[in-house]
């Protein structure tokens, strides 16, 4: 029959021969005899070793990749061998894996599709269930892992995004060198431990290998990575400094409005929050309008916005010398304002002076620009699913999407 020679030609194991193909159409299920060739030996599936033979089971059923809208079945009665090292065994069969009702090149067809489709959407499309899709993704996931090579890192990234409700984080790093770009590992929780579990996969070795850690202000992270990574430059995540920056000038613009409105003064300050925190080439001609109002007005909020501005010469340097002589004149100009926030603030890039200052020693080359690209892509992933219910669910939908890892060959490429 034409679908046995099609499948002999691209999918053909030697030892096994598919025999013959009938048409349910009650079902819409095309139903594929598989038997082993006459002399071949079956395989221990705890050792892959040949060895002889013990008995028969029923049959099995085995998903196939569907084909022209009929889903398409592989029958087939496992043999039970009798094993010199492991003892009685069920056969290992090269199409599947395990107790998995899917074939391998089904799960690898239902994990492409799933990359793309929530996992729902790729089950109701195949006519299957979320779990045989969920099985299919664990499967490509657990193989790309042991599978995975990490080689030198050179560049590595930190950061915690928030999943599920209430405040549940979870520790992502990334690889971000220059045409590598990867989810090396996730985390539970952000915590010393959690964090901790990422140094004793890779090794002592590869992390003292590490030349660049872009990393968030958080402390315990700081301690972990100039603990492991002894020849690494700890650069700043510049997104959570402009961050931190923006919070300390909202806190004043919403502590000087509160102020204004109990002391009766006329309330210049409503609706300027993004007039404020926005770049002023991000401004529209409203705001525009709303911020030269408000920049004739003597104000702690106008001078701590005028602070904010002034600070972004500091990432246009190249020299880090020339960027800290700017730092200090700058946090000292900040401590003179009287402006308390802000002062706070200064007090912060104080403290991480030398960290700051490593972005440029970099030459600028890392930043946690791609970071945040791809903390953005792992919060499309779970927002796709509306969540996943348990920390291994969306452990596994991460890697899938992000990790780049190695899938197993097969005859089929899918487009």
């Amino acid at each position: 029959m034409l679908l046995t020679r099609l499948l002999n030609a691209c999918h053909h194991f030697p030892g096994f021969v598919y025999e013959g193909a009938r048409l349910c159409e009650a079902a819409k299920t095309i139903e594929i005899d598989v038997r082993p060739r006459r002399g071949s030996r079956p395989r221990c599936s705890g050792c892959s070793q040949p060895t002889r033979g013990y008995d028969q089971l029923s049959e099995r059923r085995f998903e196939f990749i569907p084909i022209w809208g009929f889903a398409v079945v592989l029958l087939y009665c496992m043999r039970r061998v009798d094993c010199r090292h492991c003892g009685v065994k069920v056969e290992e069969v090269p199409w599947g894996s395990g107790k998995h009702t899917l074939t391998r090149a089904y799960m690898l067809y239902l994990a492409h599709w799933a990359r793309k489709l929530s996992w729902k959407e790729t089950a109701e499309s195949f006519h299957t269930s979320w779990e045989k899709v969920c099985q299919a993704v664990e499967y490509v996931v657990q193989w790309g892992l042991e599978h995975r090579e990490l080689g030198r890192l050179r560049a590595i990234g930190v950061d915690e995004i928030q999943y599920g409700k209430g405040h549940n984080y979870l520790t992502l790093v990334y690889q971000i060198e220059a045409g590598c770009v990867r989810l090396l590992w996730v985390g539970k929780e952000r915590t010393i431990e959690s964090f901790q579990q990422f140094f004793a996969l890779i090794g002592k070795e590869l992390a003292e290998s590490i030349e660049f850690v872009c990393s968030d202000m958080w402390k315990p992270y700081l301690d972990l990575i100039a603990r492991h990574c002894t020849h690494a430059l700890n650069i700043l995540d510049r997104f959570h400094i402009v961050a931190k920056m923006n919070l300390a000038l909202d806190e004043v613009r919403a502590a000087e409005a509160r102020r204004m409105a109990q002391d009766g003064y006329e309330p210049v300050l409503k609706k300027s929050r993004w007039c404020l925190l926005k770049r002023p080439q991000n401004l529209t001609d409203k705001q525009g309008i709303k911020l030269r109002e408000l920049l004739r007005y003597n104000l702690k909020s106008v001078r701590a916005y005028l602070l904010k501005e002034q600070f972004q010469d500091f990432w246009n340097y190249d020299s880090p010398t020339w960027a800290g002589k700017f730092l200090d004149q700058w946090c000292a100009e900040v401590m003179r304002s009287r402006i308390e926030p802000m002062k706070k603030f200064a007090r912060t890039l104080r403290a991480h002076r030398e960290l700051l200052l490593n972005y440029f020693r970099a030459r600028k080359a890392f930043s946690s620009g791609v970071i945040e690209g791809l903390n953005n892509k792992a919060k499309v992933t779970m927002r796709k699913a509306y969540g996943f219910r348990t920390f291994r669910m969306t452990e596994l939908a991460l890697y899938h999407v992000l990790g780049k890892l190695p899938e197993p060959k097969l005859a089929h490429t899918f487009y």
